[in-house]
């Protein structure tokens, strides 16, 4: 068998542990042909693969990005990948594709395989919102470095009597803000799920202060938004792939504290920080076993599904049922996280 291997939308910790299995799965175990596809569906279109045996991903297993880089497709690109679907199969000589990726890139596989790719999908995103698995490797690494930061913010935050503003991504679910406040102990956490007040935020520091708290941190998802006419906050603008461009959420609740509160309140930006560098033991693990499932899928010809954790058990799971809806937070995990302020 010869098999593809991709990666596409944002980069994550674990997307080199996938790769790696998925070759040493394939290759040790059944002779298999592995090839690369460099930069996502932009390298399927252009036809830029490399070869890639058991010495291409020796030392990689630790090591965050990917080593095939990624990018995100234009809607008109893909459009033209289903249309020459037939085509990449005749001109790769691909018996199976393994696009690893988030949700924008598991709903391209599943048009590639509606098109009639033999396509086995992995799920990527440390946003960990893709519907049908209970967790994605990446988001435990996110986390932990949203909450290291947190716990550095909370020192100089008590020094200098400060409120500070963490925000983390999380475009549409809250999970990492969500966890990584939790774990931090933050004060405050603001969720795309929910809108909220900052006259309640304002209300919380400012009786933190009268019991002699002289500091307060609140972590605020990228996609979180205030109740309206409770602040001053617009929508951004629709990119080219789809996505909304945040307007910078920690950097307006930060003044708006300050206007309210006469208190110095900083924004911290994470961002991609939260992408990098290496990957938690845990992410090493999901990230190996979805790479391996998903070479046993392809050999059963199981193709228009995708990879998913149920429990401790990896399953395979329709890809339409895994773009259907994004996993956001529910209320229940919400009104445990405020119990805890």
């Amino acid at each position: 068998m010869r098999i593809g291997v991709l990666t596409a939308g944002g980069d994550c910790p674990g997307l080199n542990a996938v790769i790696r299995s998925v070759v040493h799965r394939a290759v040790d175990n059944y002779g298999d042909e592995v090839i690369g596809f460099e930069d996502g569906y932009a390298g399927l279109l252009d036809g830029r693969y490399r070869s890639l045996d058991l010495n291409a991903v020796s030392g990689i297993l630790a090591r965050g990005g990917t080593i095939l880089g990624s990018s995100r497709l234009e809607r008109d690109r893909l459009r033209e990948a289903c249309a020459n679907a037939s085509d990449m199969i005749h001109e790769f000589g691909i018996d199976a594709l393994i696009p690893i990726g988030g949700e924008g890139t598991l709903t391209a596989a599943r048009m590639l395989s509606d098109a009639g790719l033999p396509v086995v999908g992995v799920p990527k995103t440390i946003d960990n919102d893709i519907s049908s698995t209970d967790r994605t490797f990446g988001f435990d690494t996110a986390v932990g470095v949203a909450t290291e930061a947190m716990d550095r913010l909370k020192t100089t935050a008590e020094s200098h009597q400060r409120v500070m503003v963490v925000e983390v991504m999380g475009r549409h679910a809250g999970w990492i803000a969500l966890e990584s406040g939790m774990a931090a102990g933050a004060h405050g956490i603001c969720l795309p799920e929910r809108p909220f007040d900052p006259a309640d935020l304002a209300t919380m520091v400012e009786e933190r202060f009268a019991r002699g708290k002289k500091f307060a941190v609140v972590c605020v998802a990228e996609g979180a938004h205030p109740a309206e006419g409770s602040m001053d906050y617009g929508k951004g603008e629709i990119d080219q792939f789809g996505h909304e461009r945040f307007l910078g959420i920690g950097t307006a609740l930060a003044h708006e504290l300050e206007r309210r509160l006469g208190k110095e309140a900083k924004p911290v930006i994470l961002g991609h920080v939260q992408r990098g560098g290496t990957p938690t033991a845990y992410d090493r693990v999901l990230a190996t076993r979805f790479g391996w499932h998903a070479v046993e899928a392809a050999h059963q010809g199981q193709f228009g599904k995708m990879t998913a954790l149920r429990g401790t058990e990896i399953v395979m799971v329709p890809l339409a049922e895994a773009v259907t809806e994004l996993k956001t937070v529910p209320k229940d995990r919400m009104d445990e996280a405020e119990s805890v302020f």
